[in-house]
This record gives C-alpha cells, sequence and structure tokens, in this order.
C-alpha cells in the first residue's frame, strides 16, 4: 500500500512539473497574444520587427533626415498618480527643436532617472459662472474688456462680464450647426487686434455633419455679433459623425490661424487619414486668413509647401483627434491633447522653435505603444511627453500654460484633464525632460480649459453647465 501512494505521489508530482512547464514556456509561443491581454503589459510596446506597408504613413519628404528610435518605451506617466499631491514625479524625455521640416524623433528617457525635485500646488476650485448649456471652450478676445467667452455645443457663444453671465448670446448659430455627440459649434478664435479688426473666426459641424471655419463680423454693438455676415473660409468634408478635432487658435507668435482637425471618425482610422498627406483630416493645419486673400492664404513658410503629394495647409500630422490645443502665452510652445483610441491618452509638445513638420504617430502608435505591432515602425515619429491609459480615464481635455500671477506655483505648469474621470493633472519641464503630477479629483465631465485676459484659469463642468476657477491652496 505504501508503494502504491508513493508512486501515486511521484506521478502526482511530475504531472505538476509538466503543467507548470508548459504555462512557463506559453508566452514564448504567443507572446503577441499575452501581451495584448494582461494589464501589466499594457504599458510597454513589443518591439516590431516587420516594417509598414508603404501606404501606412505619409511618406517622409527626402528633404529630411528623421533620426531612428528603439521600439520599446519607458512610462511616461506614472500609472500611480494617487501619490500624495505635493511632492515629485518624474522627468521624461523632452523633444529636440529639428532642423528639418520633419523633426528628429525623439528618444524617451527612463523614469528611473534621479528626478528634479517639483513642489507642486494644491489645487482647488471656486464657483464662477453657472446656467450654461454644454460649455466646450472658455477663451478671451484680447481686447482690453476683461470679457470672457464662452462657447456653447448647442450653438450659441455668451459673454461673462465682470462675473455675470450676459442673458443675450453673442452669436447664435444653432440654425446651422448639427449638435451634439462631438458635433456641434467647437469653438472661437479672436485674431490679434481684435478691436481694431472687428471680426471672430468660428468651427463648426453644418447640418450635414461637415467640418467649416467662418468668419462673422461685428454689429455696431461689441457685444453682438452679426450671424448674418458669415464668410466661409474652409470646409472639410467628413466621412462619420466623430472625431471632428474642433479647437481654433491663432499663434501667439505669427499670428496665423491654427485648425485641430481629428481623423474623421469611425476607430482606428479605416481610412488611414492620419497618415495622409493629400488629407487634411487627422492634421494640425496652419493658414493666414488675415492677409486679404480670399479664402485664405498658405504661409509660405509651412513645411510641405515645396512638397509633393502633401496639402499646404498641414503644419503637423498623425493626430487622431486633437480635441484641445493651446499655445504658451509666454514662449510660443504648443501643447497638443490628442484622445486615445481604446488605451491610451496623450499630451503631445512642438517648441516654439520648431518649423512644423512633426509627425505624431497615429495610427502607428497610440501614445507610446505601437497600436497595431504588424504595421509599428516609430522611425521619424514624435512621442507624447505624457500618457495616461484607460484605467485613469478614457478622453483627455487639453488645457493651458498657467501664467497668471495670482499663484506662484502654478507658473509654468501646463494643467489637463479627463472628461470622463474628471481628474487634472499638472505637466512641467524640468531639467531635461518633464515631470507630471495629479493634482485635483473632481466629479464632473471635464471638456475645456480656458484663461482670461490676466492668465488665470477656468474649468468647465460639461453636464453641469458650470464654470469653476482653479486656484493654488498651498
Amino acid at each position: 500500500m505504501r508503494r502504491i501512494l508513493y508512486l501515486a505521489l511521484v506521478i502526482l508530482a511530475l504531472g505538476i512539473v509538466a503543467v507548470l512547464g508548459g504555462l512557463v514556456q506559453a508566452p514564448a509561443r504567443g507572446q503577441g497574444a499575452a501581451r495584448s491581454s494582461l494589464p501589466w503589459f499594457g504599458n510597454r510596446v513589443a518591439t516590431a520587427q516587420t516594417p509598414p506597408p508603404t501606404s501606412t504613413r505619409a511618406p517622409t519628404p527626402t528633404a529630411s533626415a528623421a533620426a531612428s528610435v528603439t521600439a520599446t518605451f519607458s512610462l511616461t506617466v506614472s500609472p500611480t498618480v494617487v501619490a500624495p499631491l505635493t511632492e515629485v514625479t518624474f522627468e521624461v524625455a523632452r523633444p529636440t527643436p529639428a532642423a528639418s521640416p520633419v523633426p528628429a524623433t525623439a528618444t524617451p528617457s527612463s523614469p528611473t532617472a534621479s528626478p528634479t525635485v517639483v513642489k507642486w500646488p494644491q489645487l482647488a476650485l471656486t464657483p464662477f459662472v453657472a446656467g450654461l448649456r454644454s460649455p466646450v471652450q472658455i477663451t478671451h478676445a484680447g481686447d482690453g474688456s476683461g470679457r470672457i467667452f464662452v462657447v456653447q455645443q448647442t450653438g450659441q457663444i455668451r459673454i461673462i462680464q465682470d462675473g455675470a453671465l450676459r442673458a443675450e448670446p453673442f452669436l447664435d448659430l444653432a440654425d446651422r450647426v448639427s449638435c451634439c455627440g462631438e458635433r456641434g459649434l467647437l469653438s472661437v478664435a479672436f485674431p490679434p487686434d481684435y478691436a481694431a479688426r472687428g471680426h471672430l473666426y468660428v468651427n463648426y459641424t453644418d447640418r450635414g455633419g461637415d467640418t467649416v471655419i467662418a468668419r462673422f463680423r461685428l454689429t455696431a454693438d461689441p457685444e453682438v455679433a452679426d450671424q448674418t455676415s458669415e464668410e466661409v473660409v474652409l470646409t472639410v468634408p467628413q466621412p462619420y459623425a466623430n472625431h471632428n478635432g474642433g479647437q481654433l487658435a491663432f499663434g501667439v507668435s505669427d499670428g496665423y490661424l491654427y485648425i485641430g482637425m481629428g481623423d474623421g471618425g469611425s476607430a482606428g482610422d479605416p481610412g488611414n487619414r492620419g497618415q495622409n498627406p493629400a488629407e487634411l483630416l487627422g492634421k494640425l493645419l496652419r493658414i493666414d486668413v488675415e492677409a486679404g486673400v480670399s479664402p485664405y492664404a498658405i504661409p509660405a513658410t509651412n513645411p510641405f509647401t515645396q512638397t509633393a503629394g502633401y496639402r499646404g495647409e498641414i503644419w503637423a500630422l498623425g493626430l487622431r483627434n486633437p480635441w484641445r490645443f493651446a499655445f504658451d502665452r509666454a514662449n510660443s510652445d504648443l501643447y497638443i491633447a490628442d484622445v486615445g483610441q481604446n488605451e491610451y491618452e496623450e499630451v503631445d509638445y512642438q517648441p516654439a522653435a520648431s518649423r512644423g513638420g512633426e509627425n505624431y504617430g497615429w495610427r502607428i502608435m497610440e501614445g507610446t505603444h505601437c497600436y497595431k505591432a504588424s504595421d509599428c515602425d516609430p522611425a521619424g515619429l514624435i512621442l507624447p511627453v505624457a500618457e495616461y491609459d484607460h484605467s485613469l480615464g478614457c478622453s483627455v481635455t487639453g488645457g493651458v500654460v498657467y501664467r497668471g500671477v495670482q499663484f506662484d506655483r502654478l507658473a509654468g505648469t501646463y494643467l489637463y484633464g479627463d472628461y470622463c474621470s474628471g481628474r487634472i493633472w499638472g505637466l512641467r519641464q524640468s531639467g531635461a525632460g518633464w515631470a507630471n503630477q495629479l493634482l485635483l479629483k473632481t466629479a464632473f465631465n471635464i471638456a475645456a480649459f480656458g484663461e482670461d485676459e490676466a492668465g488665470e484659469i477656468y474649468v468647465t463642468d460639461y453636464a453641469g453647465g458650470k464654470i469653476y476657477r482653479i486656484v493654488d491652496q498651498s
């Protein structure tokens, strides 16, 4: 009997060893599938050996010299951002301005490097204005009036004067705007010297679902724009109802109009528009709407004006849905928050010294990660300076760099958030890299950040129809 029991135990032990051996070997047989299904592999990129088909990305102009980059990257944002809200996170690499129209690729550094200590602010929100409907942008006209303009997705632009919301809209385009979802009246931009020029620009989706960039003039009353004065500057057909982008902004140093265009929608960019240089979708555009040329002029300094196969309006490409971007009013640096697909949200950065032409990677990359391993070759792409996965949110909302005078600890910090989770992060250059930190958790949908003429920052509660002012309590 003892021999039988002994043999049974030996057989059982051998069986367990065999099973464990099979489990250990399993990833080697199906590594790609295993990595995609396990969450702890979600912050890495499997090295891709097969180059993408020639149609996967925009061809690189022969005049540029794009540097290569390793296909395995380090994290750019700590997954444990719920740490104490007053101290340091870590650094990631800062892209270097390139000498060619298509910048050289930045290679992220390891977050294990000793970080520079950053004293973060302690954010709080103070109620500012209520009674809005679906607010999606907060901005000012730069005319010295102190007014704040709020874009409602349903088609109206409202004015806040001396902390009070005016009853009558500044502009009402509800009769020509399709709303809502990702459509609607999405932004307004005031040109330099707006007070003298007397006109403004809007981005909306029309009743057919296409993107329209249009100019409107003021009436004799500076508190009311003339809704009958529309001059269409640009129309971009939209193949689907989502990923319309929507942001308009004038460059701080050049005075040109920048337009954020999503990839046209659906999921996974089925038309590969983000990498198609003949398309305006999936791009950041730069045009001159103040040159007196109808409907607009293409700046001679745009990166692809002399490149065959490229639309001259393109300033940067490889974007999925740049819902909100912003220039730093102090130095003209550009921050682009690009909404991700299923796993990662990202913040891209373009230094003021850039001559344009950056390729931010979509649909080759989602954040710092290969979107599809079979098509992944990150050479020549500009990687984000910050990202987070969908355990922390689902849709990044770009913000602004604080340049106000009331909160010293906030100075130079780029604030951005997430529409779904209500989190607000701070991003700041730190030495040769970047530091990123969770600063506040809110309970509402963050659709936009904005600043007033003095540089103080506000944030929208989209569903609640409210605006809050961001303050530092430290």
